[in-house]
């Protein structure tokens, strides 16, 4: 499973900041609208230190991290759904992410122009997600119009996904974002497929020292049910980052399960509550068809035990079957036919 997050707001924030700091990859960091022209991809390892630990004592020849991919496209200006600036063209770009981060400039500087002149982080995330909302909306509008006509034919899965639409475009409408909305609605096929902005869960990152950031900004954004860190991007560290992707991890509800020995040590991403077959399926697809069980040790419990043969003996080894629901930092070693 592969984790992917976009990285959008307005020009200027620190959002190519951001993408340099978390790849280390030289991009064109510029004091002035549109410098991102390409939508940057950057592959970031997740943070793990069991990783380590567990390569050390299997002796592996190779260390395998989960990772997550970063978008980063130009930024958005006000009516950039309707091709204003550049941003329009990148939106795009981020359809298939699973997560948005949005930078927010907190800070003053009258050496970094501001695309509206005076900073505003409130008018700014509304900018931003407004311009989401926009643009899911002309999706679903010409989506509607194509499906009314197939309405007509007398096709019940036409029809309720025409009924499911409207709910959308209402929502969309009122200016609501949607990742809050009810979670059976949200997985209907036909939103999913729509793959929509509004309903990517997002994370505001507000650029500036903790002092930048208003109790009226933090309250605005819990009020849209969304998650924030403060992060001084002209400072940020190692540690910040991850604080970024474990933050993206808590949001998606996803944990990491582990495999180990001579070969390599790796860390796998799984959704929260996955089954053994389904942890299985991340490793090989035949693994998930020709299940048989999985042998399994908490990654704690085999360091202290020294070995897979001695954790064994302890009795800490466990045999799970397809309805084993995998837990954080389980060790897993599947069986298949």
């Amino acid at each position: 499973m592969k984790l992917s997050i976009g990285i959008v707001g307005l020009p200027n924030v620190g959002k190519s900041l951001l993408f340099k700091t978390l790849t280390k990859q030289e991009i064109n960091v510029a004091n002035y609208p549109f410098a991102t022209i390409d939508p940057n991809v950057g592959v970031v390892a997740v943070p793990d230190e069991r990783l380590d630990k567990l390569t050390k004592l299997s002796k592996s020849k190779k260390t395998i991290p989960a990772v997550v991919e970063f978008y980063d496209i130009a930024g958005l200006v006000r009516g950039a759904y309707k091709g204003e600036g550049l941003g329009n063209q990148f939106l795009s770009h981020i359809r298939d992410v699973a997560a948005i981060v949005e930078v927010v400039r907190c800070f003053e500087s009258s050496e970094i122009i501001h695309v509206e002149e005076k900073v505003n982080p409130i008018r700014d995330l509304e900018t931003v997600n407004a311009e989401l909302i926009f643009k899911d909306l002309d999706g679903v509008e010409k989506r509607l119009a194509k499906l009314e006509g197939e309405v007509r034919s007398g096709d019940k899965q036409k029809a309720r996904d025409f009924e499911i639409l409207k709910k959308i475009r209402e929502e969309l409408n009122k200016g609501n974002l949607l990742f809050n909305l009810d979670k059976d609605l949200l997985d209907e096929p036909i939103v999913k497929e729509m793959n929509l902005l509004a309903a990517k869960p997002q994370i505001y990152l507000l650029n500036g020292a903790p002092e930048d950031a208003s109790e009226e900004l933090k309250e605005r954004i819990k009020s849209l049910g969304a998650n924030y860190l403060i992060i001084n991007l002209a400072e940020a560290d190692s540690e910040s980052i991850n604080k970024l992707i474990q933050k993206a991890y808590e949001i998606l509800d996803l944990i990491s399960f582990l495999t180990t020995g001579e070969d390599e040590t790796r860390a796998w991403t799984i959704k929260r509550g996955a089954k053994a077959p389904e942890a299985a399926g991340e490793i090989h697809t035949d693994f998930e068809k020709k299940f048989i069980r999985a042998e399994t040790v908490n990654w704690q419990k085999l360091i202290e035990a020294g070995s897979w043969t001695a954790a064994k003996q302890k009795g800490w080894l466990r045999l799970e079957g397809k309805d084993y629901i995998v837990q954080d930092g389980d060790v897993l070693e599947i069986r298949h036919g």
